[in-house]
């Protein structure tokens, strides 16, 4: 993220906090190709207007047809279920567009949405979405996108279970300091600063504070809070995905399974496969599965780290719900599985987009914004792209990009 973005980003937001406090708080700003400020507008500026009211009158004063790019917080649905974003980009041509977060109102996706149809669409990044969050927080906190609908995700939390295991060892850490380092390297970094110790041993205090969060989290994982209780046919989903990518069948290649939670995935999609490898951070969720396919391999291991492992070893390398974790380092994931498969063979991973609201037993798409109780239905999508990009340049072809009800799957093919 470039300097002068980050900079409108925080003038959108600072323009947000104008609006009345009792209302939608949403700032929008547009910016010249020269980095200078056309016009802005916020929700209730006039009294009873929304944002886009405002600014098209203004755009009709100032005679404005074009802009370089929108900053704008939220992106707000009309009372008639329409993106106001979207009635904007009729009236003023843009390069470039901002966006905070959903509407705290979207609970799906809808065809004329921006954010999903139009190219050039960026996110303010994981800071200054939370200012967002807290200037509306009585709206979110109203709506389904917050995650106390959901009893397994707010009350285990990594950032807490590493906060609570990282403070037990002498290492006294914030959640906000946590979360503003959400990469082993830059936590381990953090504790060689603060508390004067070597980075190995820093860096072993937080492999062990991972691997025991993860442990606790999802090695008893009660899949009735999962999303996938409410979709019969991921397994079929997952099998429609290899079949488009292989013709060999599941039970006649070599796999590598990271990221095993329970075993209960697993165990759906390889009973019968006599040639697999599972390897996980938390060895309960391994000892789980190891118990009930007894002809598979288990090593205890990081997805990031998979030395324990040959080159050119495997067929089919599977990461289901795994590379959007916390603290998850995506590119170096996605180098040692290009390392671990043979040329020509098969990757499939997959983001989590959705979790279920319990009391309902819908799906409420999305991803947690970290740090917070809330889900951004673009962040599963925004998780996707990046994870393209990084497959691309670690070497594999032939990408794709699977939506499903519950998750995003990624395929491709080790060149």
């Amino acid at each position: 993220m470039s300097p002068t973005s980050t900079f409108w980003m925080n003038h959108a937001i600072s323009v947000a906090q104008r609006a009345p406090q009792s209302g939608r708080r949403v700032g929008v700003a547009l910016v010249s190709e020269h980095n200078e400020l056309i016009c802005s507008a916020f929700e209730g500026e006039v009294r009873g207007a929304s944002w886009l009211r405002i600014l098209r009158h203004k755009i009709q004063e100032f005679r404005i047809s074009s802009a370089h790019s929108v900053y704008l917080t939220i992106n707000t649905l009309s009372a008639t279920w329409s993106f106001d974003l979207a009635e904007l980009l009729k009236k003023v041509r843009t390069d470039k567009i901002y966006i905070g977060l959903p509407d705290p109102a979207l609970t799906s996706y809808l065809d004329d949405d921006p954010v999903s149809v139009r190219r050039h669409v960026y996110r303010f990044p994981d800071d200054l979405q939370r200012e967002i969050l807290d200037q509306n927080r009585r709206l979110y906190a109203a709506s389904e996108q917050n995650i106390e609908c959901n009893p397994h995700y707010s009350e285990h939390r990594i950032s807490e279970a590493v906060s609570t295991r990282l403070k037990s060892k002498g290492f006294a850490l914030s959640r906000g300091e946590i979360n503003a380092n959400r990469r082993k390297f830059a936590l381990a970094s953090l504790i060689c600063e603060r508390y004067g110790v070597e980075y190995k041993e820093a860096d072993r205090a937080v492999h062990d504070a991972l691997s025991e969060a993860f442990d606790t989290k999802y090695g008893t994982y009660d899949y009735a809070y999962d999303a996938r209780s409410a979709n019969v046919k991921w397994v079929d989903d997952f099998i429609s995905v290899y079949s488009s990518a292989s013709t060999r069948p599941l039970s006649t290649v070599s796999i590598l399974n990271v990221g095993v939670g329970t075993g209960y995935e697993a165990e759906a999609l390889f009973s019968d496969c006599p040639q697999i490898t599972f390897v996980d951070i938390a060895e309960r969720g391994l000892r789980n599965i190891g118990r009930r396919i007894i002809s598979s391999r288990t090593v205890v291991s990081s997805a990031e780290e998979l030395s324990a492992l040959p080159e050119n070893g495997y067929d089919l390398y599977v990461s289901l719900r795994t590379y959007n974790s916390s603290f998850f380092d995506t590119s170096k994931a996605v180098s040692e599985a290009h390392r671990v498969l043979k040329p020509g063979a098969v990757i499939i991973v997959s983001v989590a987009n959705g979790f279920l609201y319990a009391q309902r037993g819908c799906v409420v798409p999305g991803l947690i914004v970290p740090g917070t109780d809330f889900v951004d239905l673009y962040r599963g999508m925004d998780t996707a792209k990046l994870m393209c990009a990084e497959l691309d340049r670690a070497g594999f072809k032939d990408i794709r990009m699977i939506p499903t009800d519950t998750e995003i799957y990624l395929s491709a093919v080790a060149a």
